[in-house]
């Protein structure tokens, strides 16, 4: 698909509703409770990955990274109840959101730091298949532009984290060195852009209200070029951004300066287009366009695919499918790519006792 200087304007309609929609679903509760979700089975992966790997196995994972794994989900567990009432304070600087977000990136930076795939805090090469499954757990906790309500420190260096809306809508941005984020699917009808309230800050105040912001321009005639006379006149002046209440308003990111080999920062002015409420009356509503899946695509059956090779009970399953424990004559059952193999249950002398197996790929579903 090409993409057009249009597509990326944000004086387009089009463009205004797609960046409008995504700002609502990367700060609702449905998506902040499903990184949530993926976080735990993570947590019970890399749990299980610490008992049962042996040490001797290159592949094994450090038992130090756990207690900060737990700390993330329980960061989680304490900042989803206070945003079901509609208390957004939890992605300020040091609250729980903020700090779930920041030690994930901390964690994924240094889940596998064998020197042949990773060096100086970024991966190098694939990671080998049983770090990689764990990897994908790791991911699905994770969606792009995630970070879009936490608080911006109102520094020199810091700016907003959109000035157009490039990094949200082109799809080359989810796409990474050794990984891929799903790219979200739009609604066939996205609702229209609010016009704005006369609610207008300048970067560098406290933000009044949580919401979607524009920046803006503000003019107004003069008279000879230096007498003003008339009304102002509010435009565009870059992408929206999310802000939460009682944080600073941040500067947006201009041009590159050759004299200082950097890109200058400036100062705006903006409107709050939308106030954040929801959720403060404790109903979270359907939120499931949020979450919508693309249309499948028929792809011909590849014949030639190798099966995954056959795993052992608490090893994590290479490929979602049927999987037949060998020697048992026990049916088939159901695995998702990703999941600790399970073990098995066997009746001997009267009494089930649990098995270790080996269980090996029947077919996928």
């Amino acid at each position: 698909m090409s993409y057009t200087m249009k597509q990326y304007d944000m004086q387009d309609d089009a463009t205004r509703r797609k960046v409008f929609w995504l700002l609502k679903r990367l700060t609702s509760y449905s998506l902040w409770e499903k990184k949530r979700d993926a976080w735990e089975v993570f947590t019970k992966a890399f749990e299980n990955a610490v008992k049962t790997w042996p040490e001797s196995d290159p592949e094994h994972m450090q038992a130090d990274d756990l207690p900060r794994i737990y700390d993330i989900l329980s960061l989680y567990n304490k900042g989803l109840p206070e945003l079901a009432k509609g208390y957004r304070f939890i992605w300020r600087e040091g609250q729980a959101f903020e700090l779930a977000h920041t030690n994930a990136n901390v964690v994924a930076r240094y889940l596998y730091t064998d020197g042949n795939y990773w060096d100086h805090g970024s991966q190098m090469a694939p990671y080998p298949p049983k770090v990689e499954a764990l990897n994908k757990l790791m991911l699905a906790s994770k969606y792009d532009g995630d970070q879009a309500p936490l608080e911006i420190l109102y520094l020199p260096h810091t700016t907003a984290y959109w000035t157009g809306p490039g990094n949200l809508l082109n799809p080359e941005s989810y796409k990474y060195g050794f990984y891929e984020l799903p790219y979200p699917v739009f609604p066939e009808l996205l609702p229209e852009v609010p016009d704005g309230s006369d609610t207008i800050i300048q970067s560098g105040q406290t933000v009044p209200a949580d919401g979607i912001w524009e920046p803006v321009k503000m003019e107004q005639d003069k008279v000879l070029g230096i007498i003003p006379t008339g009304e102002k006149t509010v435009s565009n002046n870059g992408c929206f951004n999310y802000f939460v209440r009682e944080t600073k308003a941040p500067k947006l990111t201009g041009k590159y300066n050759n004299a200082t080999s950097r890109y200058d920062n400036i100062s705006t002015h903006w409107r709050l287009l939308w106030e954040d409420t929801r959720y403060k009356d404790g109903i979270i509503p359907d939120e499931s366009e949020y979450f919508l899946e693309a249309k499948p695509t028929v792809v011909s059956p590849d014949l030639t695919t190798t099966p995954p090779a056959d795993v052992r009970t608490g090893e994590l399953c290479p490929a979602s499918g049927l999987w037949a424990a060998k020697g048992y004559n026990s049916p088939p059952i159901q695995i998702l790519e990703g999941r600790v193999m399970p073990d098995l249950m066997v009746r001997q002398v009267g009494e089930m006792r649990v098995h270790f197996v080996t269980w090996q790929f029947v077919k996928p579903v």
